[in-house]
Parts: structure tokens; sequence; C-alpha cells
């Protein structure tokens, strides 16, 4: 009587074994096994982490194994299981490895198949397309669009992080949980006892030390030191939180009439500002989405305010880049004045920090929320509707979208919902976020989610014109490598442009994200379709880029930038200056936020700049979706190609003040999740 033996791993994950009974049947191209318990006497199977072996006899050869169907059972209470692999070892010594990677839940049934990934025209049997269509169904059914607010990108159809299906919730709740993180924060950085006291202000800014957590020779503290000089106010600009506004002025706005008597003091060529413009020199940095955005409004006895400011900037003989004028409106007139380094003080430092506040709320809202996490779960839902884990582009996907979905799940349902905690602390909380993602919505095409297509239409591709622009070049490098990797994946499944053109999921699930996800919004220009595979290497490599290392880079570094709070204001007390002369240290403390919503601030960046436990970085692939060697052969050259790049990093960071990591491969994470 032939013998199959079944090897099966379970996940190592909090709650990953199971009590209930475990059924296996083995689907091959003769016949199909019975269904078999799997149960060792005297035995406690499929523990967390425990990997076991069973017999599964039949009366005759059952062919090539094609399926494994796997069921279970309730024994006592319904009990989650996460099974991480089958291996069915035949009766002739060969081993077939099935991946699963996902949970049993309730008396339901998985059926597997081998772990080679198969194009939807390789499958020529109706038993492994019907298993390809019964797959995307059921996915359909859980896994539905929605839209959350008009004009948004559209997210999954749940309210809750429990309602989701439950291969795509985190592994435990309760480390995600954003009230329980904040709480845990906020202890942590000691600043319990200023978390009630809204309306109180600090007394200067030395005050503000005394929530500011001091760590030795970090970024944090280099910018508590020096804030207030305008080197810092415009490095932030290149290798900040937000590197991604800046831009090479062509030509000076008429909005935005700076002459050049007035900043002749700040320029160091002997050249005219119009001619330091056409040198290449000028770079601009404008604010006009802000314009009129509701402030919040959530706290009656506090009144808080926004501004939408225009920045000019100057590359020096140093090439360093310094603000040069600054406007705080985008209408200029008699009450709009333009401040200059030469102007008080305190004026040239109040603008800088309004401008910083700006800044700030571009940040969260539209560079992090929208273009990171908000565009990932388009990605995400896409892929689970329309490519069944058989595809390789599902193989090659999942874990740039680990957790994303439910991530963003919390935070609507904790952080960005109506009274949720972003409306603690920050000037755009009670609608205005929503206002500032319906209007960046109008402005994001596909293209500028490409890394290279991003920085070049800033013109800021340049690295001999600003050599300092460590998040393009490290940018760069991480494009590169990581549409290399892509490119070579493709290659190996798709052996031509018609192979794509003629691979209808692969079709749908670009579509998916079109139609749907983006809801063919007019400026999209996102593609409905692929015809090569030099285009579909492409997309993919935006979705891993966006989702890995450009959201790292404008995440991690939110508690090294942001935790000063003067650098950063979420809100601000009193409206934008009208005139010059009037600002001193006491109107500065009485316009930056109080200790309750510095604290709750603080809170916020603590909690966003940490890294996951047991954290998956780019490159990092345990959960073998691919058995292929030469897919395991690009991930190693992958993987090569990022610790020379992580090496190279730490060698230019050696000795710096201000080092620039947020773009090492060994600190980007493999998706959003945090």
């Amino acid at each position: 009587m032939p013998t199959y033996t079944v090897t099966v791993a379970t996940g190592s994950q909090w709650f990953a074994g199971t009590d209930d009974y475990i059924y296996i049947t083995l689907v091959g191209t003769e016949q199909c096994s019975e269904r078999t318990l799997l149960d060792k006497p005297l035995y406690n199977d499929f523990e967390r982490g425990a990997v076991d072996s069973y017999d599964v006899r039949v009366g005759e050869d059952l062919g090539d194994i094609v399926l494994v169907k796997i069921e279970k059972k309730k024994y006592w209470v319904l009990d989650d299981w996460y099974c991480r692999y089958i291996t069915v070892k035949t009766p002739s010594g060969d081993y077939v490895e099935f991946p699963c990677f996902r949970w049993l839940v309730d008396d339901k049934e998985v059926v597997l198949r081998d772990g080679r990934a198969h194009l939807p025209q390789d499958d020529k049997t109706s038993v492994v397309k019907q298993h390809r269509q019964k797959e995307l169904e059921s996915r359909r059914k859980s896994i539905r669009w929605k839209e959350w607010q008009p004009g948004f990108p559209m997210s999954i159809d749940a309210n809750r992080h429990k309602d989701l299906p439950r291969d795509i919730q985190f592994d435990s709740e309760k480390g995600v949980d954003f009230v329980l993180n904040y709480s845990k924060a906020i202890e942590n950085l000691f600043v319990n006892q200023f978390m009630h006291m809204f309306q109180s202000s600090w007394s200067d800014f030395s005050d503000f030390e005394r929530i500011f957590l001091r760590i030795k020779n970090t970024i944090s503290e280099y910018v508590m030191q020096h804030w207030k000089e305008d080197f810092m106010f415009g490095y932030q600009f290149l290798n900040g939180c937000n590197p991604v506004l800046i831009q090479k002025c062509n030509k000076l706005p008429e909005k935005f009439p700076v002459t050049h008597e007035m900043v002749s003091v700040s320029l160091e060529r002997d050249l005219t500002l119009e001619q330091e413009i056409k040198a290449g020199n000028i770079y601009i940095v404008d604010y006009e989405i802000l314009d009129d955005i509701t402030p919040n409004s959530t706290d009656p006895c506090t009144l808080q305010y926004l501004a939408a400011p225009i920045c000019l900037l100057y590359k020096n003989a140093q090439n360093k880049i310094l603000p040069i004028a600054i406007q705080l409106n985008q209408s200029s007139g008699e009450n709009t004045p333009i401040f200059l380094p030469t102007d008080d003080q305190y004026d040239w430092l109040l603008a800088k920090i309004w401008v910083r506040s700006a800044d700030f709320q571009y940040h969260q809202t539209i560079t992090h929320l929208l273009r990171t996490h908000l565009m990932t779960e388009v990605f995400a839902i896409a892929m689970y509707r329309q490519l069944p884990a058989v595809h390789p582009v599902y193989k090659l996907l999942i874990p740039h979208v680990r957790f994303t979905i439910a991530i963003n799940t919390k935070a609507r349902e904790q952080l960005i919902c109506e009274y949720g905690i972003f409306d603690k602390a920050n000037a755009t909380g009670g609608g205005g976020h929503v206002q500032l993602i319906q209007r960046a919505m109008k402005t994001l095409t596909f293209r500028s989610l490409c890394f290279p297509d991003m920085i070049k239409a800033r013109g800021m591709d340049n690295k001999e014109e600003l050599p300092t622009y460590f998040y393009r070049d490290d940018g760069y490098r991480v494009w590169e490598a990581t549409k290399s990797f892509v490119s070579d994946v493709v290659c190996i499944y798709y052996t031509s442009d018609e192979t794509v053109q003629g691979d209808e999921e692969i079709q749908a699930f670009i579509k998916d994200v079109c139609s749907f996800g983006m809801q063919d919004f007019d400026n999209c220009e996102f593609p409905k379709s692929l015809k090569s595979r030099e285009e579909l290497a492409e997309y993919l490599t935006v979705i891993i880029f966006t989702g890995s290392a450009q959201h790292a880079a404008v995440n991690f570094g939110q508690y090294d930038w942001c935790s000063w709070i003067p650098n950063a204001p979420s809100t601000m007390r009193k409206p934008p200056p009208t005139q010059k002369g009037l600002a001193n240290v006491d109107t500065i403390i009485e316009s930056l936020p109080d200790r309750g919503r510095s604290s709750w601030h603080l809170g916020a960046v603590w909690a966003l700049s940490q890294y996951q436990e047991n954290e998956l970085y780019l490159g990092m692939y345990p959960d073998e979706h691919f058995i292929e060697k030469p897919v395991k052969a690009a991930m190693e050259k992958f993987r090569k190609q990022l610790a020379e790049i992580s090496h190279s990093i730490k060698i230019r960071n050696d000795g710096k003040k201000l080092p620039y990591y947020n773009m090492s491969p060994d600190k980007i994470p493999n998706s959003v999740a945090v």
C-alpha cells in the first residue's frame, strides 16, 4: 500500500497553534486520497512553531500531486491555526512543497497548489484552472473596495481591524493599538504630567526641554541645538522628513514678488537674483495646497491656524541651501510682508517656524499618509482581488504589502477618524487633513510615484549641483537595485512582451488599481494595461519601492526631526504675522503648541518612528512563497546589492554630525506596517 509522508509546519507567531482537528486530502492527477485526520496518539499536534510529520496511506498511486486540501474542524472551541507550509514525500521519494502562509479560521478549508509559480496561460487542466478561479472568487467576497472619504483612493471595506479577513490582520492587535502605543510613548518619554495641560503655554524655548528626551549624539539633539540656524532650516528640505517638495526655481511666480534688492545681501556670487536663477542656484518650496484649508476647531478653547507659505532658497558657494525670503500667504500685498534674513531676528525666526509647521502638515498628510500608506493599500487590495497565490507577481508582492491594510484600517479606526488622535494636536485635524488629501489627489499621478521621475520633475536630478541631497542619491541606488531584482523575476516567468499582454490576471490587476482603487480620477494617469516586460517591471518596482524605501524615508526620521517641537510645530495658536517688527520670544511661545498638544505630538512622532519587533527589512523573505532556484538566486543577488548600498552609506555617514540613514536598506522595512 503506497504511503505519502506529509510534513506540516505551524507558524511561530503568538496563537498560531491549534487544538482543533486537522484533516488532509491529497489530490493527484490519477485520483485523490481519503480525507485523513492528522493525529498522533498521546502527542500535542500543531503547537506553535512545530514541524510535524504524518503518514497518509492510499490504495493506489495518486499520480502527480497537484493540490492539497486542508480542513480544520472544531475540537472544543474554535481555535485559529496558522499553517506555514506542507511538504509531501511521495512513495518514490520525491518531495513536493506546498506553501501556505495563511490562517485557517472557523470550520474552513484551504486548498493549496504546489510552490511553483504559474501564469494563468500556463494552466491547462480544468482542476487547476478551477482552483485559480475559486480562490479569487472567495477573496473578492471578503476583500472589497470602499470609499472612506469622497475623493480619496479607495480602501478596504472594513470599519474595524477585527472585521478584516484573518490573513490580513496583525498577528496581535494589541501591538498596533494607537491609543495604547501613544500612552506607552507618553509614559516612556516622561510627559504624562503635561498631556492634559491644553491652553497652558511653555515659558520659553528652553522650557520645551522638559519634554525633550536627550539621547546622546543623536540627530534630535543636534536639531535642538541648531534649529534656529538657516543652514539647518535649508538642510531639512534635502534630507529631513519631507525631502520631496524642494524644486529648482526657473522663474519667480508673480504672487511672490521678491526683488534683487531684498535679497542681495544673501547672494555670494556677485550675480543678480535673475542671474542666480538662470545659473540654477535658486530653489523654491510652495505650500499652495494648504491655502484656505480649514484649521482644527475641535477645541473651542484654543484657536488654531494654518498658513500656505512660499519659501525662496539659495545654494551658496559651499553648496548649502539657505532661506533668503519667506512669504506666509499665497497673495502678495500690504498685509503679506516678505520676511528676510536681514529682518529682526524674531520676525525671521517666526517666519521660518511657520514654514516648518506647514511642512509638518504636508508631510504627515500627503507625503506620508496619502503617498505611502493609502497608495500601498490600493495596490494590496487589487493584488488580493486579482492575483491568486500561485501567480508569480502575488508571490513577489505579498511581503511588501504585509500588514499595510491592517495598519491603515487601524488608523481609520483610531487615528484619522472624527475625534481621533490626529485631532488632538494637529492644525489639520478636525477635517483639514481630509481636505488636503482630496486636493492632493488631483495632482497624484503614476509617474510621480516613480522615484527617478519625481526627482527629475523638480529639477533636482543633477548630483553635481546638489552633492548633499542624500535622499536622492540613496533613493536612486535602492530604486535601481529593486528594479533590477524585479526585472530578474519578471524575465523568469515572462518570456516575451506578448506573455505580459496575454496574462489576463495581471491585466485585471492593473485595471483594478486604476478603475477602482484610483476611481479613474481624471489626472491620475495610471495605466489600465501593460504591454511589455519593461512596463511590468517598472510598475512592480513602484509598488515595492513605495511600500518599503519611500515609506522608510519619510517615516522613521520623525522623532529625529520633529521631537524638538519648535522645529516642527504640529499646530500654531496665533495667526501668521501680517507686519514686521512685532515678534518677540513671548509671541513665538504663544504661537507654538501648548504643553498638552506638545506632549501628544511628541508621543506621536516617537510611536511612528519605532520599528516593529522582529522587523523584516528589504530583501528578507523568510516565508518561502517562491521555491524555484532562479528566483532564490535573484533574491540572493538583490540582498548582496542592498548590503553593498548599506555598507557605502555607513562609510559616508561615519563621523557626520548629521548622518543620513533613512534610505539605508538595512533600515528599510519590507512593507508599510507602522
